[in-house]
């Protein structure tokens, strides 16, 4: 047998272990979110029991790997390497599609892709086979493949999205109704029973979910099956006494059940999700084995369809390294912060999406209907309802929601699982956490106007992704498959190396985004000043640079540069405006200043906006003109605009170096300065229109050079006022800041 396939082996050990960090990368959000967006405990509190429900999970699962087995394909008709070839196939799709969705940050199912990533290779492999045989036809695809377990994947999608999101709604509006916001007198007497309840629901999914693989048959759990309502009610007595007199110790029962939820969930998640990351490196390994005992490559799999318990070994080193990839993994973080986003209470700070057609059509029809139910209600009971979610952090720890909602959050999602198992309904694991956590969020009324139209566009965003996993999925190992079926090693090593440059790529070289977040971070009125100094200075800088060049690229027709300039362009003004939309919780973080301080601080961001608007309005037509092919510009226009630009050059380089120093001594030069270039516009203006109107300009050309003019005027003086501010902003500060950042 050719060493090759020894070769193929170590690739899946290696992309075994890349699964597992992205696999635990993508599904963290399940099981840490509640914990996390309550703040229920230190982060190092939260991953510890995390990592106890993981390590329990997966020395406890049995270690069943037949999904991925013979799950969706038959192996009995398929030769060992031909089996090789459809495993390496879904390992560099599933690993390569999973790693786009955790760098976009939208969390997926990680079964969803190892089922249409099986489902793709499979038919690649069939579709080798089929055509290899004359006596076969595409109608023989169905003897190969298992296609039923993939459609009731898809049908898992809806069931989960649509009852996940309205037991959520329910429970936690029927919950905020009871306790509100101004909980902690109410929960003193009644607290016990409701995280009894909770801890019952959390018990009842952990035996069921998480540890049915090894108490399936035992007496008690047959008993608890004959007697499911009266064991509920006996640990739902059980849990709400000891939790009693837990609270008389004055210690908080919301924190243990929240734990307890998140150790629960991820037991469930280790025990059963662990063949979504190990299941095909396995199988192939196990393949591996059985044709190196033959000798004969050219062997039917038939002994893959036998289910034989993985090795103790491999689950406990899976586990350590799930552990791993929890505490060290920062797309983990990432991922969470979508969920968060989308649930956190209050309308302050920017949305991650944008607006949909879709958004402002079913928010407009919500507050209809609302409109209409509030003509119904009594305004009595309007009032009496309303106050019950009248928002107020009793706790006082900034956290995006309360541990009321954290713990319906977590109850509702172990509840809705483990009755799914029990009923053997096929639901994701991934998509009821994530519909529950929206549908309480839209309960507790943390989607008000000025956020419900982005959250909406946000949800539909990440249920469209769903969707998109599997088709994506199919369609990547469909083409890696053919292409390795058809291909032969050279193929092979392509695939490899590309697949390896890919995950190295996205998970050790492209910190941008990484430290973009962290340098937003900002803690301090100092860091505030420092941050926004540092940001007028380089964007001045930038757009100095930008403008020049986009002059110099229109002269001589290069698309090329122009093209750039336009991303250079759009990048400033995004950045710009993400910080205008950041204003409230920024001025807030402002404190112990006067109000003149808060106010010319708006300014400059509004200024800095403003500017780089101007700019992109230069660069982006200047692309098109040329991108078009129009006719370039006159010599008299390229002499004007040269000029023009000169000027422009000599006003930011004195603006640069003034924001630069913190010296504003010669803030009236620049001022006389802009004077002069406004007035050589308007002569330049004045010439263009004469050269108009004696038919000597080309039209093109003419709207392009007094699109330049008219923008550049506005940049010119948005950057001027941007000084003033910028002077006047550090100057208002109190304290030592001011002596630090001004002279």
């Amino acid at each position: 047998m050719s060493e090759i396939y020894t070769f193929i082996v170590g690739i899946l050990g290696i992309l075994a272990v890349s699964g597992l960090f992205v696999g635990v990368t993508n599904d963290a959000v399940n099981f840490l979110n509640s914990a996390i967006g309550s703040k229920a405990a230190p982060m190092r509190i939260i991953l510890a029991v995390a990592s106890i429900g993981i390590i329990v999970g997966v020395v406890t699962s049995s270690g069943m790997m037949e999904v991925a087995r013979s799950g969706m394909f038959n192996p009995g008709l398929f030769t060992f390497h031909e089996v090789m070839m459809l495993y390496l196939g879904v390992m560099f799709a599933n690993v390569i599609l999973l790693d786009l969705y955790n760098s976009w940050g939208l969390p997926t199912s990680t079964t969803v892709s190892l089922i249409f990533c099986l489902l793709g290779s499979a038919i690649a492999v069939s579709i080798y086979k089929i055509s290899n045989d004359p006596a076969q036809g595409i109608t023989s695809l169905g003897q190969y493949i298992n296609t039923s377990r993939a459609m009731g994947i898809v049908s898992a999608i809806l069931l989960s999205v649509v009852i996940a999101f309205t037991c959520g709604t329910i429970i936690m509006y029927v919950s905020r109704l009871i306790f509100s916001f101004r909980y902690t007198a109410l929960f003193h007497r009644y607290g016990s029973l409701w995280c009894g309840a909770s801890l019952t629901a959390i018990i009842y999914f952990a035996v069921f979910k998480g540890l049915e693989s090894i108490l399936d048959g035992h007496a008690f759990i047959e008993w608890i099956d004959a007697h499911l309502l009266l064991a509920i009610f006996i640990c739902w007595i059980v849990c709400s006494l000891v939790l009693f007199f837990i609270q008389q110790l004055k210690i908080n029962i919301l924190r243990i059940t929240i734990l307890s939820g998140t150790f629960a969930l991820a037991l469930a998640f280790a025990g059963n999700d662990l063949v979504n990351f190990i299941g095909v490196p396995v199988a192939g390994f196990d393949a591996y084995s059985i044709a190196h005992h033959t000798g004969d490559a050219g062997m039917l799999m038939e002994p893959l369809n036998e289910n034989v318990p993985t090795n103790f070994l491999i689950l406990l080193a899976a586990g350590a390294m799930m552990i791993l990839t929890l505490w060290t993994s920062k797309k983990a973080m990432h991922v969470t912060e979508t969920e968060l986003s989308l649930s956190a209470q209050g309308d302050e700070g920017q949305e991650r999406y944008g607006s949909s057609l879709f958004s402002r059509t079913i928010v407009r029809a919500a507050l209809n209907i609302n409109a209409g139910v509030e003509r119904v209600i009594p305004p009595r009971v309007r009032k009496a309802i309303s106050r019950r979610f009248e928002y107020e952090d009793i706790e006082h720890s900034g956290a995006p929601y309360d541990m009321i909602r954290a713990t319906v959050n977590l109850t509702t999602s172990a509840l809705l699982i483990a009755m799914a198992t029990s009923l053997k309904l096929p639901l994701s694991t991934t998509y009821v956490c994530f519909m529950v956590a929206m549908g309480s969020s839209l309960a507790d009324r943390a989607w008000g106007r000025e956020s419900a139209v982005y959250r909406i566009s946000g949800v539909m965003t990440v249920i469209a992704g769903w969707f998109i996993t599997a088709l994506g999925g199919f369609f990547i190992a469909l083409v890696v498959g053919f292409a390795l079926i058809y291909g032969g090693t050279p193929a092979f090593i392509i695939i490899t190396i590309l697949c390896g440059w890919m995950l190295i790529h996205s998970n050790f070289l492209k910190k941008d985004k990484t430290n973009a977040a962290e340098r937003q971070q900002i803690k301090t009125n100092e860091d505030i000043i420092a941050d926004l100094r540092d940001e007028v200075c380089s964007t001045m800088e930038s757009a100095t640079k930008i403008y020049d060049r986009t002059l110099i690229a229109v002269f001589k027709e290069n698309r090329k540069v122009l093209r750039d300039m336009v991303k250079e362009s759009n990048d400033l003004f995004y950045r710009s405006r993400e910080r205008k939309y950041s204003l409230l919780p920024t001025l807030k973080k402002l404190q112990g200043e006067d109000v003149n301080t808060a106010h010319y601080y708006v300014q400059v961001v509004d200024y800095l906006n403003e500017m780089t608007k101007a700019l992109m309005h230069i660069t982006r037509p200047a692309f098109e003109h040329i991108d078009n092919n129009h006719e370039g510009m006159s010599m008299d226009q390229t002499r004007d605009l040269m000029s023009i630009n000169d000027d422009v050059e000599s006003i930011y380089r004195r603006i640069n170096q003034m924001l630069r120093e913190g010296d504003f001594s010669e803030i009236e030069t620049v001022l006389t300065m802009r004077d002069q270039l406004f007035e050589s516009i308007a002569d330049a203006i004045k010439s263009e229109l004469t050269r108009i109107n004696e038919a000597k300009s080309n039209t093109k050309a003419s709207m392009l050079y007094l699109t330049i003019l008219t923008e550049t005027k506005n940049m010119v003086l948005q950057s001027r006022n941007l000084l003033k501010s910028q002077q006047y902003f550090l100057k208002h500060l109190s304290g030592p800041a001011a002596k630090t950042w001004i002279k």
